[in-house]
């Protein structure tokens, strides 16, 4: 049970079967207490020649490690919103309309499971990009000569993306 207290009351929950599952329950409210993903973007973001950017992870989980940019969608910000600006901080870039690329999900020990909007955009190669806390480098990288992504979730989002292209063909 992820709410030891009703966040409405205050009342300690306690454990209750609610459409098949256990959940935690506030009986003072009448309330079932869902735990419910942590929303968040990913961009896959691509220049002229077809290279994919990559970011390396200043922060767990993953530290070190190469991924997608992206993050935390922010209360009052839609998943766009949340890309446009997520680009800001990691890499110093300005993007605008990024597309839908998929959805898919990530269960991870830091923040439990995370649901992640998948975006494509297309930039300029040569934009200046200047790495923010949560980034320690970036850089383009060939589809076919890149660094394993350290979240699954990632590489099945350059997949679609692949498979757009090939399809735009």
């Amino acid at each position: 049970m992820k709410y030891l207290y009703c966040y409405h009351c205050g009342t300690k929950t306690i454990s209750k079967t609610i459409d098949g599952r256990q959940r935690s329950y506030c009986e003072r409210c009448n309330l079932p207490l869902y735990e419910n993903p942590v929303p968040s973007v990913a961009v896959v973001i691509t220049n002229k020649p077809g290279q994919v950017l990559l970011v390396r992870r200043n922060v767990e989980p993953g530290i070190g490690e190469w991924c997608l940019p992206g993050g935390f969608i922010e209360i009052g910000e839609t998943p766009q919103q949340a890309a446009v600006r997520e680009l800001k901080e990691e890499i110093g870039i300005n993007i605008n309309d990024p597309q839908l690329l998929g959805i898919g999900s990530h269960l991870n020990g830091y923040y439990g499971d995370v649901l992640i909007i998948g975006f494509h955009v297309e930039i300029d190669a040569d934009v200046k990009m200047i790495p923010g806390d949560d980034v320690s480098e970036a850089g383009f990288f060939s589809i076919n000569d890149r660094p394993k992504l350290v979240f699954r979730v990632h590489e099945d989002f350059l997949a679609t993306w692949v498979k757009r292209q090939e399809n735009q063909v």
